[in-house]
């Protein structure tokens, strides 16, 4: 991460993921880094999004380590016990709805709430989130996936709406929604991720790779892991 200050500081939120603890080894391994925090439902503190308090718990035990010039929200639920993705409005279900919202929009946006504040004022710094293309309303064109595709798109409107409030009080922060194409993961294991996804560390490469890029006007944006901006 060329763009941000020497010896910035990281934390990765969903590190446990296969593209989370992809984004920690690199952030480690990069020599210009001088810390990685890397929190989840394992770590100390913990993040548990089913656990909103969690959030702002784990802000305020690591605020007094100093600023954070990245933060990588790497979370997402596509399937769980309260359902799969719905193929059709009969197979709609209020508990996999909620669980959805809980994980890939509530969540998320808690996290930017709380741990924004650490966010440097004036030095640049990125926030990004793991939304999805499918989440994209613009682009939706086979239907399908309700409660996936509509807490990635509740996602996208949070962080747009942060990025237009913290634009006045942190100039140099850049927030972004990401993309990061079809991975080799769990998330994915059901539908054939396996064979037709990337390994993770290709996709954290081109996901920070995208970060670095960006500059402060693109805040609030949704990119894809190959830099295209996509819309809403």
């Amino acid at each position: 991460m060329q763009s941000l200050p020497a010896g910035y500081r990281a934390l990765v939120i969903g590190n446990s993921g296969a593209i989370g603890g992809a984004l920690t080894d690199q952030l480690r391994a990069d020599s210009r880094c001088a810390e990685v925090l890397a929190l989840g439902r394992g770590s100390d503190p913990s993040i548990d999004f089913d656990d909103p308090s969690s959030v702002a718990e784990a802000a305020n035990a690591i605020h007094e380590r100093g600023p954070l010039h990245l933060v990588l929200v790497s979370t997402g639920m596509l399937q769980s016990q309260t359902g799969h993705p719905e193929k059709r409005l009969a197979d709609l279900s209020a508990d996999h709805l909620a669980a959805s919202f809980a994980v890939n929009a509530i969540g998320p946006a808690l996290a930017i709430a709380h741990f924004s504040p650490l966010l440097p004022r004036h030095q640049r710094s990125v926030f990004a989130v793991l939304s999805a293309k499918v989440g994209s309303i613009g682009d939706n064109r086979l239907g399908g996936w309700y409660s996936y595709r509509a807490s990635k798109a509740a996602l996208n409107m949070l962080l747009k709406t942060a990025a237009i409030e913290l634009a006045r009080t942190h100039p140099y922060t850049v927030l972004a929604a990401l993309h990061p194409g079809t991975v080799d993961s769990a998330l994915s294991a059901p539908f054939r991720g396996a064979q037709i996804g990337r390994p993770a560390q290709a996709a954290a490469t081109d996901l920070l790779t995208v970060l670095d890029k960006l500059q402060p006007e693109d805040s609030g944006g949704f990119w894809a892991y190959d830099g295209q901006q996509l819309p809403w």
